[in-house]
Order: C-alpha cells, then sequence, then structure tokens
C-alpha cells in the first residue's frame, strides 16, 4: 500500500522510526496501510466452520490493540521484519478466535510450517479451491464447479507441503519472494523453484479448462 493511502505523506520507514521514538499515531497509520494484506490473510485462513461469523477487520482491530503494547519489546530486538511480525501477531490473534469458538482441540490442527512457530492456522485445500473457483463467473464455467473442484483439491493435497505454503504465501496472500522465504526460513532461491513448482502443477491441472481461471 503507497504512502498516500492514509493521507499521511511519511514513509513507511519514516512511520516505523516514529513508532519506534513513541508516536502511537504512526503505528497506526502503519497498521492502517498494511490492513488490505492482513484481512486478505485472516478471510483465507479462518476456518470455514467460522465465515460469516468471525470479521477479518475485528481480528485484525484485535491484533492492533495487542500489538500497541508489544511493540515496544519488538523494536528493541526485531526478529522480522515490521509487516512479517505484525502478519504473525494477528495470525496468533486467529488462532485464540479458533480456539474460543471451536474449542482448544485445534490447537495443533493443520498449522503452516515456518522457521518462526506462532503457527498460523493453515489453508484447506477446499478453501483454496474455492477461492479460485470463485473466479468463475459465467454460467458454462459455474456448472464445472464440483469437478474442477475435486481436481484442484487433488493437485494441492499432492503437492510438498512447502510448495503449497510458498504458493499461497505468494499467490493468494500476495506476499514477496523474500516474505515468503524469510516465513518459512529457506532461501529465497528455493521459494522461487517451489513456487514455480507448485503453479505449474496447478496450471497442468486447470489446462482443459475453457479460458482457464484468471489469474493464475
Amino acid at each position: 500500500m503507497g504512502s498516500t493511502t492514509t493521507g499521511d505523506p511519511r514513509t513507511n520507514d519514516e512511520l516505523l522510526d516514529a513508532a519506534r521514538k513513541g508516536d502511537e499515531g504512526a503505528l497506526a497509520v502503519l497498521v492502517e496501510r498494511h490492513r488490505d494484506r492482513l484481512e486478505r490473510m485472516v478471510r483465507l485462513r479462518v476456518d470455514r466452520r467460522l465465515q460469516g461469523r468471525v470479521d477479518p477487520a475485528d481480528v485484525v482491530h484485535e491484533a492492533y490493540l495487542a500489538v500497541r503494547g508489544k511493540f515496544p519489546l519488538y523494536s528493541a530486538d526485531p526478529q522480522l521484519p515490521f509487516f512479517l511480525w505484525l502478519r504473525l501477531e494477528v495470525g496468533q490473534r486467529l488462532v485464540e478466535v479458533h480456539r474460543f469458538h471451536l474449542g482448544p482441540q485445534v490447537r495443533d490442527a493443520g498449522q503452516e510450517v515456518s522457521l518462526h512457530r506462532g503457527a498460523l492456522p493453515q489453508v484447506t485445500s477446499l478453501s483454496l479451491a474455492e477461492h479460485l473457483l470463485g473466479k468463475l463467473t459465467s454460467a458454462s464455467q459455474a456448472a464445472m464447479r464440483v469437478e474442477v473442484k475435486l481436481r484442484v483439491q487433488e493437485a494441492l493435497n499432492s503437492m510438498d507441503p512447502q510448495d503449497r505454503e510458498v504458493l499461497i504465501l505468494r499467490h493468494f496472500e500476495e506476499l514477496s519472494n523474500g516474505e515468503a522465504a524469510q516465513v518459512l526460513g529457506i532461501k529465497p532461491s528455493a521459494a522461487v523453484n517451489r513456487y514455480v513448482r507448485a503453479l505449474k502443477r496447478l496450471k497442468d491441472v486447470l489446462q482443459g479448462m475453457p479460458r482457464g481461471i484468471e489469474g493464475i
């Protein structure tokens, strides 16, 4: 998101520096600039049983309230770039929401493979397939949804777990290659190779579809 998104002319680096000096308004502006990406992540990773009951904007806001208190500790020894730290905090808030609504048994279920194990809820193959197929709008395409959904789910389930996670981070969450590599604790070159491999696997599955799926 650009520096004019919130009307504040300062760059993200300038805002981060001001926040380190105690400017809570600068921290609020930074979070607001990343809001769209964070809400997209929540929307993708929220348990299907909670869709319609959990508002991604509320999850991000509640995480921000926690971030305000944690920020001095983070800024004293940042282990992650600000956005990745913020994303992790939002993800951990989503884990808490899952536990509240679904019980403690979801604690270790399907967590994101990550070097920084705050572990975020994993995206299911069904959820990914539905995000992809949501781009099919014509009647003829809609008629193919059931068959294609099964094919996409099979392709996703057959992927190496880290290939699949790179695909999620890059294509669905729209993280940069460097961000995805850092989240997973792998080299950027490895992230590129995994992303290309996963994307090719998905394209091969969808190749026979009329006009394919936009964005893939």
